[in-house]
């Protein structure tokens, strides 16, 4: 029978080894592109707001633009109102 402490530290160094995994140079750029083109998505949902379109629109605008992209209807981003 393994000990129970041995066995938790198993599982912790499974863990730890799997959080500082790093990602590759061509992941590292893919995440940057994502962040960008969530950020251009935002950015236009301001200004579509800005234009007085309405909340709706702008935010069927917002689903479009961030389609693939982020998770959830706010595309990646939720704030109180």
């Amino acid at each position: 029978m393994i000990p129970k402490n041995l066995l938790f530290i198993a599982c912790a160094s499974l863990l730890a080894s799997a959080a500082l995994a790093q990602h590759t140079d061509q992941e590292t750029r893919e995440d940057i592109a994502r962040h960008r083109a969530m950020a251009a998505a935002h950015e236009g949902a301001a200004k579509c707001l800005e234009a007085g379109k309405g909340e709706k629109v702008c935010l069927q605008e917002l689903q479009a633009a961030c389609k693939g992209l982020a998770l959830g209807k706010y595309c990646g981003m939720r704030h109180a109102h």
